[in-house]
């Protein structure tokens, strides 16, 4: 793929992730082209991949529409994500070594030191949580598993999700983050297990029903 092509799929991804482009909102190519500062063509090879990683939907017409989400859509994602999650972790836990537990330890404390900070940093947060759940999945050590899981994490419904935690949340996050690690460092498959897939049904139903604020 071009350069220009990566450059419209960066662009248009970044802005679906953000929500600026809504569920529902029909794709033009040639807005898309003036927005992104390229030609039709790359445009329209990222839309097609935005299609595969299911970010946009074709409809019969030939017409592209940024992905919408039904509750039903929004459950599915996070029960595999957990069943996928729960399996990483469990791999991991009979493959980690004194090191791989002490970083673990060392990216859940920067993610404390962003709670503890007066300003919650969110993007700060959110880029400490990606780190911890992809070294686990690199513990896991496998290539399938991963791809898998690269698709499901990067789904709008799931970064959306982590991007409106209250601090309160991110907090609780921080503690589960904890246990799952003491999990591993006992090499206790069942308990990392059962924390991981418990840790993605509460970011579940912080999507399906957020708390309220204050």
């Amino acid at each position: 793929m071009s350069k220009a092509s990566d450059q419209a799929y960066l662009e248009l991804r970044a802005r679906i992730l953000s929500g600026e482009l809504a569920p529902g909102t029909q794709l033009k190519e040639e807005e898309l082209a003036a927005i992104c500062g390229v030609s039709r063509t790359p445009v329209r090879d990222a839309i097609r991949r935005l299609e595969t990683e299911l970010f946009v939907r074709r409809t019969d017409s030939q017409r592209s529409f940024v992905a919408e989400w039904t509750l039903e859509d929004i459950e599915e994602v996070f029960t595999l994500r957990g069943m996928l999650e729960g399996y990483a972790v469990r791999r991991a836990a009979s493959r980690a070594g004194k090191a791989q537990i002490a970083r673990l330890r060392t990216i859940n404390e920067n993610l404390r030191d962003v709670l503890d900070a007066p300003t919650l940093d969110v993007q700060a947060y959110l880029a400490a949580n990606a780190e911890f759940h992809s070294l686990i999945l690199e513990i896991a050590a496998s290539d399938r598993l991963a791809a898998l899981l690269g698709r499901l994490v990067m789904q709008p419904v799931v970064q959306q999700t982590a991007m409106a935690y209250s601090r309160e949340q991110l907090g609780r996050s921080y503690s589960e983050h904890t246990e799952i690690t003491a999990a591993l460092a006992q090499g206790d498959p069942d308990w990392a297990e059962a924390l991981m897939i418990a840790h993605i049904r509460r970011a579940l139903h912080a999507r399906l029903k957020p708390e309220p604020a204050g």
